[in-house]
């Protein structure tokens, strides 16, 4: 399934910022690389843009911080980046979901939603646990515990610009949905 909520604009001109949202391991690093290499644009990774900024992985920095501490540092960090005039971002997964990151995003760029089923998603972290911190304490739970995040998030998911299946999404059929307006 396909939702674009895009408004019209010149098929001629750059595409500008494309930020990239989905649960983690949605695959947005991934496709973001490919989407990137494929336009010519910069590939910009939030998460390993923050790990470089503040000296420590994600999981170190939530554990000597906590969730709160972390969500206000990656809020400002989108804000604050200097981006060039195209790029694809990749964003962590939720940072939609806090403070108004998916209002900006959306007027700052185009925002695509890559939508996965909580067992794909399962299968695809179940060997990441070590490395996402939220997915810790959740064993043979993981396909419930994604189930109540999706959840939560998916009102700010949705509001994304595209709407796209990650399943067999690719950076070729993503480019052209981009450039569909």
């Amino acid at each position: 399934m396909i939702v674009t909520n895009n408004t019209p604009s010149e098929k001629n001109q750059g595409l500008g910022l494309i930020f990239l949202i989905g649960f983690m391991g949605s695959g947005k690093t991934t496709l973001g690389r490919k989407l990137a290499s494929r336009l010519g644009y910069e590939f910009m990774d939030l998460d390993h843009i923050l790990e470089a900024n503040v000296g420590m992985t994600i999981a170190q920095y939530f554990s000597a911080h906590g969730e709160g501490a972390f969500r206000k540092l990656e809020s400002e960090l989108l804000k604050q980046i200097p981006y060039p005039e195209n790029a694809v971002v990749s964003t962590g997964g939720g940072l939609p979901c806090f403070f108004d990151n998916i209002d900006w995003m959306n007027a700052h760029g185009k925002t695509v939603y890559i939508n996965l089923s909580p067992k794909t998603l399962a299968g695809r972290l179940e060997n990441e646990k070590d490395k996402r911190p939220v997915l810790r304490d959740h064993g043979a739970n993981l396909v419930n515990f994604i189930e109540g995040k999706l959840a939560e998030r998916d009102k700010f998911y949705n509001q994304a610009q595209i709407i796209v299946d990650g399943l067999s999404l690719t950076a070729e059929k993503l480019e052209k949905l981009l450039r569909v307006e």
